[in-house]
């Protein structure tokens, strides 16, 4: 039952666990109108789990009245008359059975309604978490990349995880807590009042000398809470940079053990010592409520048991009045608290609509058409491009910082004009920092420009629908990433319908198929976290694989082959010559044997660009070319040309 001490002081503890910062909050009315709209589908569910936490209360409170029955039976002295009182005693017999039934069946009752109550809660709660959770998370999965590029994942995922389940608590505990306490009250008190107004002036009395201690304790341990919460993730975020492959590779490689021991455990230790810390004022808490308890008790037990001497009291009131103040002082404390729960729960959703209410950049138009079919021409006309501020894409609370940057948007692209055109391969080469990637976020509409027109077979993107650019264009990043899962898995998630031929076509042309097979589980093989079970340029080709089997008709490649040895460029390259003709490409080189191949190359620079051509021309026409060409090229001529002849032989 909601008012059994326990739950009582337990969720006390959950009060003291949260902010006193949200004690300073408000209560906004459009708050509490959006927090209503998720509960409105089960509406009519609340309202069953509203009358069973009623009729429990009402259970709980007779349940000892028929008990101070039974004891008022059971002490019965016989009269005089030894006939009338064998007759008496055996309806009086009759009369204690029933009423013994009465609470067994009263029990039962008691048993049925607090499983229903919890399956009706555990179904609306977990229903509430699944509505919200898709909604926060579809949501988030529609926010441009430059938002990802500046919120810290573990707050996301706390938005999707300890903000929701908090929410959420707000229509079950909270509402079952309200409900169900505030008529345990009402009900306990007017009945107690009934059967003695002394002992219940008294046990009112007592109340405060429980609480007033417990609120000048509440923020000790709520800072105790937010201390233990602080030296918890600081130790969680050790483990987390030294347990994933990167970190424990750092600190093989330059970590001193000593010292990773000595933070690990100085980090340990403070969770330990705020743990006791935090175990020592709950207990506190626990003791003092006990305590009250115990005190109304025992005035309970003396001034009863006096008045029964006196004659003016039954001994069957005082033991019921016992049971009554043990479920009085657990509900009455959390309703004491009901502000700080019902914040929390507020500044839960609070939390929740702060991410709802950024909208997406990159919504698809009301008119969206398909990018028409056939070889694919990419275009760009006049493109300038500033990258959004972070007012524009995120929140303070997901950076961890108390205030966004307020610097106005930098334009890095002015001016971008080429036209690729179906089939051909063009090179964008330049220093760090040129805008070649900002260049090739654009065509897969990973970003709007700011000014001008990226169009795909005519198509500006902002008006084509958003399966279309999908379907039409396909990426590998820098660090193609690989999700923790099988090789199978990763290759599907471009094509979930692909059959095992079409799988080995696609990684033969990317010419891995016969690492794949030499491996004892073959397409099963789970590839770890990011791929790091396989060696780069096995992830490459892996990722390229990926890419060939969606088989788009516009291919970027961002520096795809820089993590590649001679060797494994010169297979992809021959894949690639074949999978990539018909097809469009747009190529960051840092490799010879690109710009070689490339139909035109466009010399970047300072999002500008300075010179285009076929890598002949550049040669003897760019200086900046020709020093890329010298700098970053020309070093690879002898390379490339002895792991050809590795590769012929």
């Amino acid at each position: 039952m909601a008012g059994s001490m326990g739950h009582g002081g337990w969720g006390m503890m959950r009060s003291l666990r949260r902010d006193e910062d949200v004690l300073n909050q408000r209560i906004e009315r459009a708050t509490i109108r959006r927090m209503i709209t998720f509960a409105k589908p089960y509406r009519g569910m609340l309202a069953l789990f509203i009358s069973i936490v009623v009729l429990d209360s009402l259970v709980v409170v007779v349940n000892p009245l028929v008990l101070r029955q039974i004891i008022n039976l059971a002490s019965r002295h016989p009269g005089a008359n030894q006939v009338f009182t064998l007759a008496m005693r055996h309806s009086r017999v009759d009369e204690i059975i029933g009423l013994a039934l009465l609470v067994a069946l009263l029990a039962v009752l008691d048993a049925g309604f607090t499983l229903t109550e919890r399956r009706i809660s555990s179904v609306i709660g977990e229903y509430l978490i699944y509505d919200m959770r898709a909604k926060v998370f579809r949501h988030i999965q529609s926010m441009p990349i430059s938002f990802f590029s500046r919120t810290q994942t573990g707050a996301l995922i706390s938005r999707l995880n300890n903000d929701i389940i908090g929410a959420q608590q707000a229509f079950t505990d909270l509402l079952s807590n309200i409900v169900g306490n505030v008529i345990l009250v009402v009900l306990v008190l007017v009945t107690m009042a009934l059967l003695s107004w002394q002992i219940t002036l008294v046990a009112l009395v007592l109340v405060p000398l429980f609480l007033v201690p417990a609120k000048a304790l509440s923020p000790r341990l709520a800072k105790l809470f937010r201390q233990g919460m602080g030296l918890n993730a600081e130790m969680n975020t050790m483990m987390q940079e030294r347990f994933n492959v990167a970190g424990a590779m750092l600190v093989k490689l330059f970590g001193r053990p000593t010292e990773e021991h000595a933070a690990f455990d100085g980090r340990a230790a403070g969770v330990r010592d705020i743990g006791i810390k935090q175990a020592t004022y709950q207990r506190m808490y626990f003791v003092g409520l006990g305590l009250t308890a115990a005190l109304a008790t025992a005035f309970a037990y003396g001034f009863g048991g006096a008045s029964v001497v006196d004659g003016t009291m039954q001994i069957s009131t005082v033991v019921v009045m016992t049971v009554y103040l043990a479920r009085l002082f657990a509900p009455l404390t959390q309703l004491s608290n009901l502000h700080v729960d019902l914040m929390s729960a507020v500044v839960s959703f609070e939390r929740l609509f702060e991410v709802l209410d950024l909208e997406p950049m990159l919504a698809e138009a009301p008119d969206a058409v398909d990018i028409p079919a056939g070889p694919a021409e990419v275009e760009f006309r006049d493109v300038r491009f500033s990258y959004p501020t972070a007012e524009e894409v995120s929140i303070a609370s997901l950076e961890a910082v108390s205030v966004l940057e307020r610097t106005g948007r930098t334009e890095v692209l002015h001016g971008i004009s080429f036209t690729a055109a179906p089939g051909t391969m063009t090179a964008l080469v330049g220093p760090s920092g040129a805008g070649k990637t900002t260049m090739s976020a654009l065509i897969p509409r990973l970003y709007d420009p700011t000014g001008g027109e990226v169009l795909l077979n005519g198509v500006e993107l902002r008006r084509a629908t958003t399966s279309s650019i999908i379907d039409t264009v396909g990426v590998v990043t820098q660090d193609a990433h690989l999700f923790h899962d099988s090789l199978r898995a990763n290759l599907l998630y471009a094509r979930p319908n692909a059959t095992e031929a079409e799988l080995d076509a696609a990684l033969e042309s990317a010419q891995i198929l016969g690492l794949v097979r030499s491996l004892p589980n073959g397409l099963d093989t789970i590839v770890g976290e990011r791929g790091y079970r396989l060696s780069g340029g096995e992830k490459q080709r892996v990722a390229l694989a990926r890419l060939l089997l969606k088989a788009p008709r516009v291919v970027v490649l961002d520096e795809a082959t820089a993590h590649l040895d001679a060797e494994s460029e010169v297979a992809v390259q021959r894949a690639l010559d074949v999978t990539l003709a018909g097809r469009t490409s747009i190529v960051i080189a840092h490799r010879l044997s690109t710009v070689r191949n490339a139909d035109e190359i466009l010399v970047i620079d300072h999002g500008e660009i300075v010179d285009r051509g076929t890598h002949v021309r550049l040669l003897t026409h760019s200086g900046l070319y020709r020093n890329l060409y010298e700098t970053q090229f020309a070093t690879q001529v002898d390379r490339e040309a002895s792991a050809e002849e590795e590769l012929t032989a």
